[in-house]
């Protein structure tokens, strides 16, 4: 070989390295971070890290609502107890019951799972009860076909007036976060900062793979020295800065197309006042997808609707406040207390009105039942009693409670 055929090889031998050099080199190009800041990106890098097998492996998928839905509640402690939190599980797996409420947020004010948002990782870092593997446990949930459900205790939050004194409900007598009874502070209702950290809670515990997201204490606080209680950020009546909150959070979460359900006291459905509390049945429903009275007769009083004992009547007490709730749902117009068409305090006033609004179907209507024994022991003939009043009142769904996490399964239809 002469040194001309030589020279002719070499040059493309470097020809054939500099084409393959082209097709294999990673292609740098810029983008932009959260900060407009130009960042560098390998674009190799970035097809070797998001394969197909990684991305099905994350994706979070949800389970559409059971209807009818049959509920039992599991607390944050429990939930980070693998024994306790799979006995549950197993009630799930092997009776009617569907789904499963979580504390996500309770009365604690603080997150029972790590969030992805970094803006909520103080309330998991301030944690006494929680799972770590929370996103794993509800996979292995929707893998038994189990709903889970994400319960969020929205203005009382002694853990956020820590951090944001501003958005409490102050106490006239010393300026501080006021507290109730048991030593909890609430967060003013018309805080709009505490409404969007709601939401940014609400939107995080959707992403990791909850179904639902159930708003609980979403009213103004009712236990304590009320006359001490000052609210600098709300305006109007109570029942009008609620409905404000409620409008402003449905609009978000529709957004996100997530499912939403309010709890609200039992005696909305009776009552024709907002139980000073800020709670009107009639709006609350239009804002959610399901609306739950927590009708548990022990708390009612004696002598309700002319029961010595309400706790004695558990078919027939649940039968009455749902069937008012039917009704008053379904309704175009209900009468309720109000002081004058400009200033309203539906918890002071006697003088009725008629209030118009939309009718709303009944299977938005969801019974929390009770299931623990306060007032009365709570057994098989109880519980199934408060489920039959239920469906007699041409309702589907139910929520059972108790702060034990202990259930009467027998109450529970076999499957």
């Amino acid at each position: 070989m002469n040194k001309t055929q030589v020279k002719t090889l070499v040059s493309v031998g470097i020809i054939v390295v500099l084409i393959g050099l082209f097709f294999i080199t990673p292609k740098i190009f810029a983008l932009k971070d959260n900060n407009g800041k130009p960042m560098v990106v390998n674009e190799n890098a970035l097809a070797s890290s998001t394969s197909t097998e990684e991305i099905n492996k994350n994706e979070v998928k949800h389970l559409p609502t059971p209807e009818p839905l049959k509920a039992i509640y599991m607390s944050s402690c429990v939930v980070g107890t693998k024994d306790f939190r799979a006995s549950l599980v197993k009630v799930a797996d092997t009776t009617e019951v569907n789904s499963i409420i979580i504390d996500v947020k309770d009365f604690s004010g603080t997150l029972s799972y790590e969030p992805t948002d970094p803006n909520l990782k103080h309330a998991w870092d301030s944690a006494k009860c929680g799972a770590r593997d929370m996103r794993e446990f509800l996979q292995e949930l929707h893998s038994k076909n189990i709903y889970a459900i994400a319960r969020v205790t929205v203005f009382q939050d002694p853990h956020f007036t820590k951090l944001h004194p501003e958005l409490a409900v102050k106490s006239i007598a010393t300026g501080l976060p006021w507290k109730d009874r048991k030593g909890l502070s609430f967060l003013d209702v018309g805080g709009k900062g505490t409404w969007d950290y709601t939401i940014a809670i609400a939107r995080d515990a959707y992403s990791i793979g909850f179904d639902e997201i159930n708003f609980d204490y979403i009213r103004f606080p009712s236990d304590g020295n009320m006359k001490d209680a000052k609210y600098t950020l709300s305006s109007g009546s109570k029942a009008d800065q609620l409905e404000k909150f409620f409008k402003y959070l449905s609009v978000e979460m529709k957004k996100s197309n997530i499912p939403t359900s309010a709890d609200l006291f039992g005696m909305v459905t009776t009552n024709n006042d907002d139980l000073n509390i800020g709670q009107v049945l009639e709006r609350t429903l239009p804002y959610f997808d399901y609306v739950a009275p927590m009708v548990y007769p022990s708390h009612y009083p004696a002598n309700f609707n002319g029961w010595k004992n309400p706790n004695t009547v558990p078919y027939e007490l649940t039968k009455f406040v749902m069937k008012r709730a039917v009704e008053r749902a379904e309704a175009t117009t209900t009468a309720v207390a109000m002081l004058d068409n400009t200033k309203i305090d539906l918890g002071t006033s006697s003088k009725k009105v008629l209030y118009t609004h939309e009718p709303q179907s009944r299977l938005k209507l969801r019974t929390w039942i009770q299931d623990f024994d306060y007032g009365g022991t709570y057994d098989i003939p109880e519980v199934k009693a408060e489920i039959k009043a239920t469906y007699d009142v041409g309702l589907t769904s139910w929520m059972v409670w108790a702060p034990s996490n202990k259930y009467t399964v027998g109450a529970f239809v076999k499957e």
